[in-house]
């Protein structure tokens, strides 16, 4: 299985690609996507970005060819004007995943510093040093691409329990909340 890893960001994402075969881990590529900096694109002209964002990843997906994604839930930070910003990067990120019949899914940067260092609250170079080791990687990835190898490494890791789970059960596994009559559940 290749999975591709994505960490959202309307500056900088982050993407990272590995192969897994059973528990074993192989490195493929990593890297990031820039918005800034961008010749003929103004910082403030979103649009463009986006599109940067969405172009870009669609040349990873059919550089690298993955089975399947995984992009970081994103939550409320104190700045809410960032929050939807980054909700927008997020969003031309997984409109770029499925444009191209992938299946994404989902983990929040909490659940993806638990797997890969035991602690939720890690800092970006205990995950760098994490991501190194375990990918066996001569040097310490970028902290975006890290990231993205962390999520890659966190869903080969998941998802074989994940669809365990899904064969023994008819529930079904709730990305989002829905709307019903006027209630969320």
């Amino acid at each position: 299985m290749r999975i591709l890893g994505i960490d959202p960001g309307l500056q900088t994402t982050g993407f990272g690609v590995i192969d897994c075969h059973g528990a074993q881990l192989q490195y493929v590529a990593s890297g990031t996507i820039r918005t800034t900096r961008t010749p003929g694109v103004a910082l403030g002209d979103l649009p463009q970005r986006l599109k940067i964002i969405f172009q870009s990843l669609g040349e990873v997906v059919q550089r690298y060819q993955p089975s399947t994604a995984v992009v970081e839930i994103v939550f409320v930070n104190v700045n809410p004007q960032s929050t939807l910003l980054l909700g927008q990067a997020r969003g031309a990120a997984l409109t770029a995943l499925v444009a191209h019949d992938l299946t994404v899914a989902e983990y929040t940067a909490l659940q993806m510093k638990k797997a890969i260092t035991g602690n939720g609250r890690a800092a970006k170079g205990q995950i760098q040093a994490m991501v190194q080791h375990m990918l066996r990687l001569p040097g310490l990835p970028g902290p975006d691409a890290a990231d993205a190898l962390g999520l890659a490494i966190t869903h080969a890791h998941a998802a074989p329990m994940l669809d365990k789970l899904a064969d023994q059960t008819s529930l079904q596994r709730r990305q989002h909340a829905m709307l019903k009559a006027g209630r969320v559940y």
